[in-house]
Formats: C-alpha cells, structure tokens, sequence
C-alpha cells in the first residue's frame, strides 16, 4: 500500500471508529456494500469519487477542517491509484511485447539455421565462381572413396541469414525493454488527460506563450499566461473550462505544458441542502424531486436551472510537479449583468428537515451585486497567496452571492512558479457561470410527506 492510500484509510478509519457505527450500518446509510466500505477503511481501494467520501465525513460527524483534510488526502490517494494502473498496463505491455520479440526471433532462428543432414539444393551455376584452369575433375563415383561430404554454397547464406536474424531479435527486444520508463513516466502521452470526465465539472484554462499569438484552437474562451516557460513544464488541463486562443509555439498542446497546475472545478457543490436553491422556468407539478449533491448538475442542467441568490463553487488547485506553485490572486470577471428571470424558486432542502454546516478553510465570498465583485476571504481566514504543487493541493471555496442581478461571470486565477507566471481562466465547462437574484419569486419547498413541491417562504 502506497503512502497517500494508507493516509487517506487512516482518517476514514479514525471518524469510522468516532461514529460509533458500524460497518453494516454506515454501509446502509451509504447505499454501498459492507465489504466495499471494509476495503476502503483497509486501504484495499480507493473511491473513484469523492462524493461518497464526503456522505462518509459527515455520516461520522467530520468536522469542516477534518472535511477539507478527507477531501485532501482523497485526492492524493487517487492520485497514487491512478499512477499504479498506468505502470502495471506499462510493465504489462513491455512484457507482451519482449514475449512476442523472443518468439519471433526463436522461430526465426529455427526456421533458418539447416537441419544436419537434410539435402541442400544445389546452387545453379549462374551463381557459383568460375572455375579455374586446371586438371580434369575427379569423376569417380563416390562410392570409390571412404567418405563423401556434400559440399553446398548456400550454407554460407544461411549462416549469415541466422546472424541477422538473430541481431534483429536483439534489437526488437532492447526496443521494447527501453520504452518502460518512457510508459511508466508518462512521457509522450498526456494520459493524465481525463481523469477530469469522472469530475462533475472542471475548470481548466491554457495560458499563451510569453509573445503571444492567435491559435486555431477550437476552445470557446480565453486564458493567458505570460513570462518564460521551462520547456519542462506541463500542465493538465481538465474537461470544463476553455483554452485559449491565444496560444502559439506548436499550438495548444504546447501552451498547455507550460500550466504547471491544475484546476478541477464543482460549481454545483453544496455548503449545506438548506442554503441552495434554484430557478426553473417550469410549473412545480413538472419539477423532479431534489437531486442529491453529486447528482445536482446534471438535475440543473436537464431543467435548464439557474443557482439562485448564491452559487457555491469548490476549486481544487493542485501543482502538476514538484515544483511549487504560488497562487497569487483570484480575480472576478462579469461578463453580463441584467434583471433575474421571472421563474420559480426551489430549494433543495426538505420541509420540516434541518440541516447546517461550518465554513471550511480557504473561503471566499463574491457580491456580484457590486460595480466591481472582488473574491474577499471570509472572516477569520487568510486569504492569497497559497502554495500548491503534485503533493500539497489546495481546495478553495467559494460563494457567489446575487439578490438583485442575474450575473454571468467567471473566475481568473494569476500564478507563478520561478520564471513562469500566468493566468487561469476558471469557468463551468467552457461557458460563464451563472448566478441570479430571486426577491420576489415564488418559493417551493419538497414535502416529504405529501412527495410533491408545495410553497414555501425561506426562513
């Protein structure tokens, strides 16, 4: 077991142990098996989302730092598991293929190398050297003489055809041995490309070269980077938020490497059931039940929802090497402000269910009411600058707060790490986000008793 799953098991089984329950009846409660739930106490695997780690902390009664430090220690041990499956297909594909090339190579030398005392074909005489002047040829049969040695001129050929065939081998299977660190490292391949499609949203941005340029690239926004660029550095740019097309020097692959971080983005978290809520342009009758969390994007984006008087955002930052990343400012761009829609509002609480939560670490509120929305730390807490890199992540909070403007925004994140600095466009898969007032609009809540919408004032 890897250092990061046996930390991150350790802390499951530490508020595991608090909770008092066990395993059969967390398991319930988490719609999951008792022996899964078993294996990721034992550090026997790791959830592929974070989700159900999340349900797991607060079923335990985790508090809000033991929360962010679950959600911390989830990413590093997924990290790790992501890194093994890539090495053992790697080892697994190198030893398929030294099997092929010794194969090969040992038919070729069987199939080459003659038989003692199967019958050559004789050489046509096109092919054979003059022969030089001199006494008549023996022509005594050869039964006349004690011993008779068949004498051939391919014999030659087919021991050089062995040799090459032979050095042939070698080479495919030193080929073949050689790419191992190049699998195992990554190299060539951006394959930590998409683990951003297990993410429910994910902001990425790609940063120009230090002169910039226009790009073809097909991406719908822009992020811009400036100063020089290690040609070492690399960056993973997740599924959600946009390239730029400002990238030069080989393209967006090759602006991409020079983001040495990442951000994966959640613009339908939930600080707390209670406190979010939505506008629909439908009648309650044909409104679903409230989703759970995880379930919340694709609930909004089917209903066409707008996140209504806030819009809570989770951001994880981390670097994509050892090198430290210094997160210098968090800056709020509006790209439209205007009137909030005449929809319902629903908010995803029950009626007569209570429900809170605390205010994590590495908060930050945004009135985007304000001629100029600014990303202020909440109170008691630091804000920028932050250092992130590969082993030390960092989740950033965030809550977008609206009541009279129905605001299109985004979030643009400055960096720096040595000589490189840039700036990362953060947005909900390509599109601004989108967060609108509600005063005035008629409220539902979800009875759990009668199982349909009825109106309900917040409190």
């Amino acid at each position: 077991m890897v250092d990061e799953t046996a930390d991150f098991a350790a802390l499951i089984r530490e508020l595991k142990d608090r909770s008092g329950l066990s395993y059969g009846v967390l398991a319930k409660r988490l719609h999951m098996s008792t022996s899964t739930l078993h294996r990721y106490c034992n550090g026997d695997a790791v959830p592929t989302e974070y989700a159900p780690v999340e349900r797991f902390a607060r079923l335990c009664k985790a508090t809000p730092d033991e929360l962010v430090e679950a959600h911390r220690r989830w990413i590093l041990a997924d990290g790790a598991r992501q890194r093994e499956r890539k090495s053992a297909a790697a080892t697994a594909a190198t030893t398929t293929a030294t099997t092929a090339a010794i194969t090969t190579a040992t038919t070729a030398v069987t199939e080459a190398t003659p038989v003692p005392g199967a019958t050559t074909a004789p050489t046509p005489a096109a092919d054979l050297p003059s022969a030089a002047p001199g006494p008549t040829p023996d022509t005594t049969p050869p039964s006349a003489h004690e011993t008779s040695v068949p004498v051939t001129a391919t014999a030659p050929r087919n021991r050089r055809r062995t040799a090459l065939f032979a050095a042939a081998a070698v080479a495919v299977v030193l080929a073949a041995t050689a790419l191992v660190p190049h699998l195992v490292s990554g190299d060539g391949g951006g394959d930590r490309k998409q683990e951003a499609g297990s993410v429910t949203s994910t902001g990425r941005g790609t940063p120009s070269a230090s002169t910039s340029a226009k790009s073809t690239s097909s991406a719908s926004a822009s992020a811009s980077a400036s100063g020089s660029a290690s040609p070492s550095g690399s960056a993973t740019a997740k599924s959600g938020a946009s390239a730029s097309p400002g990238a030069k020097s080989g393209g967006a692959a090759d602006a991409v490497a020079a983001v040495p971080l990442t951000v994966t983005t959640r613009p339908y978290a939930w600080e707390s059931p209670c406190g979010q809520t939505y506008l629909v342009d439908r009648d309650a009758a044909k409104v679903p039940p409230p989703p759970t969390e995880q379930d919340a994007p694709g609930w909004v984006s089917a209903l066409g929802a707008v996140s209504a008087g806030s819009q809570y955002l989770e951001l994880t930052v981390q670097g994509t090497g050892q090198d430290t990343v210094v997160l210098q400012s968090l800056n709020v761009r509006v790209v439209d402000s205007g009137a909030p829609p005449a929809w319902n509002v629903y908010e995803m609480g029950y009626i007569g269910v209570g429900c809170g939560g605390g205010v994590p670490t590495h908060s930050f509120g945004i009135g985007l009411d304000s001629v100029r929305p600014m990303a202020t730390p909440k109170a008691g807490q630091t804000g920028l600058p932050y250092k992130v890199s590969e082993s030390e992540p960092e989740v950033l909070y965030i809550t977008a707060a609206a009541a009279s403007h129905d605001v299109r925004w985004y979030l643009e994140l400055a960096w720096s790490s040595g000589t490189r600095k840039g700036v990362l466009r953060i947005d909900d898969q390509g599109k601004p986000f989108r967060t609108s007032g509600m005063s005035g609009r008629p409220q539902y809540g979800y009875s759990l008793d009668d199982s349909e919408w009825v109106p309900h004032q917040a409190d």
